[in-house]
């Protein structure tokens, strides 16, 4: 999952990626609505975590231009207005979900994916591609009914692949979802990361659902034809 986080507040905005990270997340962070609407605009996220009081460009109008969006993020609204008028403006302009100040990290994560519940793109947070199932909200994975450990990153790849099962991912495209702004490492990372996913998820298993397409990238999927 890929995330930006709009807090004008730096120290709050930071400590957030920094957890969110933690979860194994990719995540991006913008300190005002200028900035966001631009990453918005170039980058492909599934939340956005938003303050509604941001200076200069009110986080309200930043909430209007997402939504706007073909296929956009999810938004879900900081503020710390605690009246009940105050969060139903909020949600008016478009939020999907309203969480007020100060606020617990361990709520913030919970609703964060119980956005999951109900993606923009109606698929169910619960993933199956052929005997390989993913639960979005808990992150558990099993392959013919057996549990499949991954670390974050190893979850967040295989998630962005089957939430686009049968789908060609270039490698630009897995980098800029999985990967966030903040990234500096190998070129070779998501090679990497693919060898790792294919040794966990396929190698014990006859059919093999991670492909890859010459010249283009990787696919998931259980057609044979995919590859």
């Amino acid at each position: 999952m890929r995330v930006l986080v709009v807090e004008d507040a730096r120290r709050l905005a930071d400590g957030i990626g920094e957890g969110l990270r933690d979860e194994g997340m990719a995540v991006d962070v913008s300190y005002d609505g200028i900035d966001a609407l631009s990453k918005v605009a170039v980058n492909r996220y599934d939340v956005v975590v938003l303050d509604r009081d941001l200076p200069g460009v009110h986080g309200d109008a930043v909430c209007r231009e997402i939504i706007e969006l073909d296929e956009g993020p999810m938004v879900l609204m900081l503020t710390a207005a605690d009246e009940p008028l105050d969060r139903v403006a909020g949600l008016r302009v478009g939020a999907d979900d309203y969480l007020t100040k100060p606020f617990a990290y361990a709520e913030l994560m919970v609703r964060i994916k119980a956005l999951l519940r109900r993606p923009p793109t109606g698929h169910s947070y619960i993933v199956r591609v052929a005997d390989l199932e993913l639960d979005r909200l808990t992150q558990k994975v099993r392959r013919a009914g057996k549990r499949i450990d991954l670390t974050g990153k190893e979850y967040a790849l295989l998630e962005y692949f089957a939430a686009n099962a049968g789908r060609v991912l270039t490698r630009t495209m897995i980098m800029e979802h999985v990967w966030d702004e903040s990234f500096e490492g190998l070129t070779n990372i998501v090679d990497v990361y693919v060898r790792h996913l294919r040794a966990k998820v396929d190698d014990a298993h006859e059919q093999k659902l991670i492909r890859t397409v010459r010249g283009a990238g990787y696919c998931l999927t259980e057609e044979e034809s995919g590859a």
